[in-house]
């Protein structure tokens, strides 16, 4: 604190002096451990000394006085084995050491402390107390080796691992008896002594699992096992750590047992011992021919099963087997160049089932490699061709294709047939090499045409086969580049001059008649534009605007008997009436005459001819009213609610001002000037 020195006025009558004061602590708090529960571990056998863990506690006290001097020690121990003074503490720094021997993880596992830390350096009667939880777990070391619970084992009841194709994989359980005993941490190395790395067996067939636990299984066998071979084996099994042993443990680190393992016989499945098996026969044996036995093998030997044979896969059906001793038969020709053929083999599929329960099934491919024959005659190539009608100009290659392979195909011989003796005489060949030859024209000049050439042609077969083609060649006049003219080409489609003229003939009269008819079309034409100019355009009605808006003077202008507007009761007055008087709004009772009949698409210059035919025939029609006649509306009966038509009157005097109408606007101007006393246009 400052403290200032004045008199009565406030005026300074000594120096401002400080003043200290030292706030003196008291133990009023207590030690706080950071954690509440610590955890350490420690391996078991530790020598005494050996360091665990630190626990810490801190004091908001002083901690130059006594009041934060935190002292620790232990409370309690749990379990007290072997020693209820297992660990000990450091009073000042909080560590927790071994202090006796004796940990033995198999025995105990785990250890919890109680550990107490007081200020007032450790005085309990004085010092502030808490407490805090040290978990310390002993840690497993190799310090057991495995043992197995019992020196012998048999194998009974096991699944068979027998298996229908030799050195073939099972992964059946054989036995799950081959226990251990185990005194290591589950889990870990020390452990796991089960192992397959670390697992032996004496026997070249038996396998280890992957261990879950203490109890081991034989998984598989490393080689397929065979009844008919062998019905038992006896395995010599050895077991060890994947880690060693500690050090100073004077014991053996493996343990051996003795495993009698039974074969159960099961039915396996048919087998073909050659399997897919090849046999070469000619192409073109006749059906019926007993090409191979293609039979299987039933492994079961002490089973007395019967085997049967049947087809799985014949895509061309050209093949039968026996059912019962699998004897390959043709049931169709074979033929090389089938689609079927593939690299000149084709492939089946058959299937062997044994009778067994569970019945067992093999299949089995059989191959056929067809050695190729002379069937197959040769085709001559090309089918068709052209050629100038004048030789030395160009010539026609020609070659042959045969589906047969060597030998039985070429060198090909080309030659023309005798008959008919125009051939030769008019065609010849010169080979070329062993698969071309040309055909060209024996004479100077051949008219041009299609011409049908027969060829023989010999392949190189034993023996050898020969076809007669014929070649389609058009003969054509050419140009100096030995190429059809076109009128060649037309004549080479096989049409003689005659003919030619003859279309040409035909041509020239079909365009004659088209350009006659385009004359004829314009020349009508003409003549129907002269005639519409001579027609009047006030008669001429065609595409015209007929104004009907002239209605008369409207109803001041004109005086009608409105009451002849009622139909009468009866129609006797007109039935009885006189010949030659009758009223001009009745229609007359008689034959109607008959109008003109317009034409379905009548020429355009008929249509005044028409209208005038119909003037006429209305001008002489007796029933046709005149335009000014009353007409006679339906009659709607006596006592009808609307009134009279005849009580409505119209005054053109003047009582009415219609000058109001120019009000209206341009469109009541008429009417205005009508009635209003407007000028007069």
């Amino acid at each position: 604190l400052r403290a200032h020195a004045v008199d009565m006025n406030g005026n300074k009558v000594e120096n401002p002096i400080d003043l200290y004061i030292y706030v003196i602590d008291m133990n009023d708090n207590r030690p706080e451990f950071i954690n509440q529960v610590y955890n350490g571990s420690v391996d078991e056998g530790s020598k005494p000394g050996t360091y665990v863990m630190t626990v810490t506690a801190n004091d908001a006290d002083d901690g130059t006085t006594a009041n934060g001097m935190v002292r620790y020690r232990i409370v309690t121990q749990t379990p007290q084995s072997p020693s209820q003074n297992m660990f000990t503490i450091n009073s000042e720094t909080g560590d927790i050491v071994t202090v006796a021997a004796g940990l033995d993880r198999e025995k105990v596992q785990q250890y919890i402390v109680i550990v107490q830390a007081t200020d007032m350096e450790g005085n309990l009667n004085y010092g502030l107390s808490n407490t805090a939880t040290a978990i310390i777990t002993v840690t497993d070391v190799n310090d057991n080796p495995p043992e197995f619970t019992t020196s012998t084992v048999k194998a009974a009841g096991w699944c068979n691992a027998e298996q229908p194709q030799k050195g073939g994989r099972t992964s059946v359980v054989i036995t799950r008896n081959l226990t251990g005993s185990l005194m290591g941490q589950a889990g870990s190395s020390n452990w796991g002594g089960m192992g397959l790395p670390t697992t032996t067996c004496t026997h070249s067939h038996c396998s280890f699992s992957q261990p879950k636990g203490p109890r081991e299984e034989i998984q598989h066998f490393a080689a397929a096992v065979d009844y008919e071979m062998n019905r038992a084996f006896m395995l010599t099994v050895m077991v060890s750590n994947q880690a060693p042993l500690a050090s100073g443990i004077q014991m053996s680190f493996q343990s051996t047992a003795g495993v009698t393992i039974s074969v159960t016989d099961v039915n396996e499945a048919p087998y073909f011992p050659t399997n897919h098996k090849l046999i070469r026969l000619e192409e073109g044996v006749p059906t019926g021919t007993v090409l191979t036995t293609f039979s299987a093998v039933d492994p079961d030997r002490f089973m007395q099963q019967a085997v049967r044979y049947s087809k799985l896969s014949d895509p061309a059906n050209w093949l039968n087997i026996n059912a019962t001793n699998g004897q390959i038969t043709t049931a169709a020709v074979l033929d090389r160049e089938s689609d079927y053929i593939k690299n000149n083999v084709y492939e089946a599929t058959f299937l062997a089932a044994d009778n067994g329960i569970p019945p067992a099934s093999g299949t089995g491919t059989l191959q056929i490699y067809l050695i190729d024959i002379n069937d197959n005659a040769p085709e001559l190539l090309p089918k068709e061709a052209q050629i100038c009608e004048k030789p030395n100009l160009n010539v026609i290659n020609i070659t042959a294709a045969d589906a047969d392979i060597d030998p039985n195909v070429g060198p090909f011989v080309f030659e023309l047939p005798s008959v008919p003796s125009a051939v030769r005489k008019n065609w010849t060949i010169t080979r070329l090499n062993g698969d071309y030859a040309q055909l060209s024209l024996r004479i100077m000049y051949l008219e041009a045409g299609v011409y049908d050439v027969p060829i023989i042609v010999t392949d190189s077969g034993n023996p050898p086969l020969y076809n007669t083609s014929v070649i389609k060649v058009k003969v054509c006049p050419c140009d100096e580049n030995g190429d059809c003219t076109t009128i060649g080409a037309v004549a080479a489609a096989g049409l003689g001059t005659g003919a030619i003229i003859a279309i040409l003939i035909c041509i020239i009269i079909l365009l004659t008649m088209v350009l006659l008819f385009v004359v004829w079309m314009k020349r009508r034409e003409k003549e129907r534009h002269t005639k519409q100019l001579l027609i009047d355009p006030e008669d001429d009605v065609r595409d015209n605007i007929l104004k009907y808006d002239e209605e008369g003077g409207g109803e001041e202008d004109q005086d009608y008997d409105l009451s002849q507007l009622q139909q009468p009761e009866t129609m006797d007055h007109v039935l009885n009436k006189t010949p030659g008087v009758r009223r001009v709004d009745e229609r007359p009772i008689g034959a109607e005459p008959q109008y003109p009949i317009r034409p379905v698409i009548p020429h355009p210059g008929d249509i005044g001819d028409f209208i005038n035919e119909g003037l006429r025939a209305a001008d002489n029609d007796p029933t046709a009213p005149p335009y000014d006649s009353l007409l006679v509306f339906d009659y709607e009966g006596s006592g009808s609610t609307a009134g009279s038509v005849s009580s409505l009157n119209s005054s053109s005097s003047g009582d009415q001002d219609y000058d109001y109408l120019n009000d209206w606007g341009p469109r009541f101007k008429k009417l205005a000037d009508m009635y209003g006393g407007g000028e007069e246009d």
